[in-house]
């Protein structure tokens, strides 16, 4: 890879949307990359849609765990390694599958996932900013919004 030019032409996007994502391993990956020539990588993420096919409300708890997961992994690589990441709403799974939940019902995990990742975490004064945001009286991330 290094000979072939391509890390000077591509940056790496590391795809992962599990709540229990592997940092360790996440951080070896990006190391590889490193020893290949590149020098930025990408995360993703998702906010919404990727935990069932037929989904039809958001979990935010789980895309939340996802965000703090990848905040762990940008802490432990380098400090100039990360150029961003990409936030994924998925719509569906395929173009021949049901839809996964509407932007409308995931506007509340997309709002917690931007404000973990702009303060570096998350704590129950985020979530009041959030609910404040929103006009929510009680946002709740380990059940589905009522």
């Amino acid at each position: 890879l290094s000979e072939s030019g391509v890390p000077q032409l591509v940056q790496p996007m590391i795809w992962d949307y599990a709540a229990d994502l592997d940092v360790e391993g996440k951080v070896h990956l990006i190391e590889k990359y490193r020893r290949c020539g590149f020098s930025k990588v990408w995360f993703a993420s998702a906010f919404k849609g990727a935990t069932g096919a037929n989904q039809s409300l958001t979990l935010i708890g789980h895309h939340l765990k996802n965000h703090l997961q990848w905040l762990k992994v940008a802490s432990s690589s380098p400090a100039d390694v990360l150029e961003g990441i990409a936030l994924t709403g998925w719509q569906r799974y395929d173009h021949f599958s049901v839809l996964c939940e509407l932007l409308p019902v995931a506007v509340p995990s997309l709002a917690v996932c931007l404000q973990a990742l702009k303060n570096g975490g998350y704590s129950e004064e985020i979530k009041e900013n959030v609910e404040k945001l929103l006009g929510m009286s009680n946002l709740e991330t380990e059940t589905f919004m009522r």
